[in-house]
C-alpha cells in the first residue's frame, strides 16, 4: 500500500478542482492506497504543505492548474519525494507535454500506473519553473486572455488573447546571452525558454522540448511588422514555429535576459524584472508520468 497526499487548490478551474476532489476521493477509496486530501487557503501554502508531506515519504499530488503544480513542485525539488499531477485548472499546459490525461480520474489512473522518474526543472533568479518562461508576444497573449478565463476554459481564452495581442504588439528590446556566450542586443517578437512544449492552454510554442533531456529549448522569434503576425498563426497552431524563417532555436543550459521593465511570464504568472538568470536543474524533480 502506498501513501498519497493530495493538495487541492479549491479556486482552480472555477470550481473544477473541488469537483475533481470528490471523484478522486471515491476512486482512492477502492484502490487500497492511503490518501489524505488537503485544501489550500492562500497563495504559497501548497509549497508549505508539499514540503511537510515530503518529509513523511509520501507521493504528493497537485490538484489544480499549472500554478498549483508549480507551488507543489517548489516544495519537493531536491527532496526525493515523488510528485503526481491531477489537472483541474484552466490551461493545464504541462500535462500536454507529459502525456497526462486531462480528465482527473484518468489522470489518477495514469499516475498510479507509472513509477516516479526524473524531470528537469528551471529556475528564474532562483525561483523554480516547470514549463516555459518567456517575454514578448506570449506575455501579451496572457494579458488579453485573462479577462476571458472567468467565462471559459481550455484553449479558447488564449486564442482570443492571441487576437488581442496582435493589435497591441510592440517590439521587445532585450540583451540575450546563453551558456557563457557574449551578450547580444536583440529586437524580438518573442523569446521563450522552454522545458515543456505548450503555453496558453495548448499553443505549441516549442514542439521539440523534452523535460527530461537536460537542456532548455531557447526559442527566439525575430520582430516582424504587426500585419505579418496573422500569417504565422496557422503554422504556429500546427506546431511549425521552429520551421519559420524568423525563428531561432537552440538547446542551452543557462540563459540571461536583460531589459528595463521586462515582463516575464513564468508558467503563466507575469512578473516585471530588469534581469532574469535562467538555469536548468536536470532531473531535480521526481514525477509520476
Amino acid at each position: 500500500m502506498s501513501r498519497f497526499v493530495f493538495i487541492v487548490n479549491p479556486i482552480a478551474g472555477a470550481g473544477r478542482s473541488v469537483r475533481a476532489e470528490s471523484l478522486l476521493r471515491e476512486k482512492m477509496a477502492v484502490t487500497g492506497h492511503e490518501a489524505v486530501f488537503l485544501r489550500t487557503e492562500r497563495p504559497g501554502q501548497a509549497t508549505e504543505l508539499a514540503r511537510e508531506a515530503a518529509e513523511a515519504g509520501v507521493t504528493v499530488v497537485s490538484v489544480g492548474g499549472d500554478g498549483t503544480g508549480l507551488e507543489v513542485a517548489a516544495g519537493l525539488v531536491g527532496s526525493g519525494a515523488a510528485m503526481g499531477i491531477i489537472p483541474a485548472g484552466t490551461g493545464n499546459d504541462l500535462i500536454k507535454t507529459l502525456g497526462i490525461p486531462d480528465d482527473p480520474v484518468l489522470a489518477l489512473d495514469h499516475m498510479l500506473s507509472h513509477e516516479p522518474r526524473p524531470m528537469d526543472i528551471g529556475t528564474v533568479n532562483g525561483r523554480p519553473f516547470l514549463n516555459v518562461c518567456g517575454t514578448g508576444f506570449d506575455v501579451s497573449v496572457l494579458d488579453h486572455a485573462e479577462k476571458h478565463k472567468k467565462h471559459m476554459r481550455g484553449l479558447l481564452p488564449y486564442l482570443l488573447g492571441l487576437l488581442g495581442a496582435i493589435f497591441g504588439n510592440r517590439p521587445i528590446r532585450l540583451t540575450l546571452s546563453r551558456d557563457g556566450a557574449a551578450p547580444e542586443e536583440r529586437t524580438v517578437l518573442m523569446c521563450s525558454v522552454a522545458n515543456g512544449r505548450f503555453i496558453g492552454g495548448g499553443i505549441p510554442i516549442c514542439p521539440a522540448a523534452d523535460p527530461g533531456d537536460g537542456r532548455f529549448d531557447l526559442v527566439v522569434v525575430r520582430h516582424v511588422p504587426r500585419w505579418k503576425i496573422p500569417l504565422y498563426l496557422p503554422g504556429l497552431m500546427r506546431s511549425k514555429i521552429l520551421t519559420f524563417g524568423i525563428t531561432e532555436h537552440e538547446l542551452v543550459r543557462e540563459v540571461t535576459l536583460e531589459g528595463r521593465g521586462m515582463r516575464l511570464q513564468i508558467d503563466g504568472e507575469i512578473l516585471s524584472v530588469d534581469r532574469a538568470e535562467l538555469v536548468l536543474r536536470p532531473g531535480a524533480l521526481s514525477l509520476r508520468y
